[in-house]
């Protein structure tokens, strides 16, 4: 049986299907659709260099590699590549294989930062290791059970404070860019982001088929957002939050908890069974907020670097 490494058909549907399956096998505590990928692959700014590449076993897809780079950063020669195996299909030469495209394609892009996700288990952190990776910040995923599960009770709002959905914010959606743009400004990472590009925007982050608009909450003070929670959903039974976050004029209000227990709240109501969130693990504020939603570990992820030259 031998494993090759080529490009997602986009115009394959069975193809996508087949990359969402495998992911959803390796990593389940993201939202994958078909149509997510498709529009990861097609909307992504063209500086980004983005690929989607898979690792097929006998006409299988085994593994899959999301690679670009961080063409939003201030820094340049940076770059991203999250490969996961199938955990049934391991030990093939999959990685291996993905690793090597996958740092080629972002060495002919002028890369020479390359950064990775690898799930806390002994087996893959030792294989990242082996091919020149450095443990850096680590992160959870956590888990709300929303259809047995008990959440807060919803307050009542603080003076001059008003709850919206993202959705009446569909003719104008300026004022979310400059929240999101300043919330990711302020947000902890290894590779730091500047969202200037407003129709890159537009087009990568507001018109992601995940995006929930009617369940991303938004707290608008004097008319203008002020904090929110971005609300994935796969239109079916789960829901996962994307970026929950403040202005920093508003900051210490607890604007942003306000908003992300009403999305919860709602998104029960819709009949979502689960809720999907990742925090830092050294995020203990956050992590704290989660907790008192009813949130639970579900895994951890490593973040790894390597110099290229």
């Amino acid at each position: 049986m031998t494993v090759i490494v080529r490009d997602l058909r986009p115009d394959d549907r069975a193809d996508v299907e087949g990359f969402a399956h495998a992911r959803h096998l390796a990593l389940p505590y993201i939202l994958w659709t078909p149509e997510g990928i498709l529009h990861n692959l097609n909307r992504t700014h063209p500086d980004a260099h983005y690929r989607s590449l898979v690792a097929e076993e006998d006409g299988e897809i085994i593994g899959t590699a999301q690679v670009r780079l961080a063409y939003d950063s201030p820094e340049p020669g940076q770059g991203d590549l999250n490969i996961y195996v199938r955990p049934d299909r391991t030990r093939r030469g999959a990685g291996r294989l993905l690793v090597r495209a996958a740092e080629e394609h972002l060495a002919a892009h002028g890369a020479t930062k390359l950064f990775a996700w690898v799930l806390d288990e002994p087996d893959n952190r030792a294989y990242a290791e082996r091919h020149g990776y450095r443990a850096s910040r680590s992160a959870h995923f956590l888990r709300l059970d929303l259809a047995n599960g008990e959440l807060p009770p919803l307050p009542d709002l603080p003076p001059g404070v008003e709850l919206r959905r993202a959705a009446d914010f569909a003719d104008d959606p300026r004022p979310m860019f400059e929240l999101d743009a300043e919330t990711t400004s302020d947000e902890p990472s290894d590779i730091d982001a500047e969202l200037t590009d407003y129709d890159a925007w537009i087009e990568e982050t507001w018109k992601h088929p995940l995006l929930d608009l009617d369940l991303t909450s938004v707290a608008v003070v004097d008319g203008r957002p002020a904090a929110f929670t971005a609300a994935y959903t796969d239109r079916a039974t789960r829901y996962s939050t994307a970026m929950t976050g403040t202005a920093r004029a508003h900051r210490g209000r607890g604007l942003a908890k306000l908003a992300k227990n009403d999305s919860l709240h709602r998104a029960r109501a819709a009949g979502y069974k689960e809720a999907f969130t990742g925090n830092d693990t050294d995020n203990e504020p956050m992590l704290a907020i989660n907790r008192w939603f009813g949130y639970e570990i579900c895994a951890t992820e490593v973040r790894h670097v390597r110099e290229l030259g």
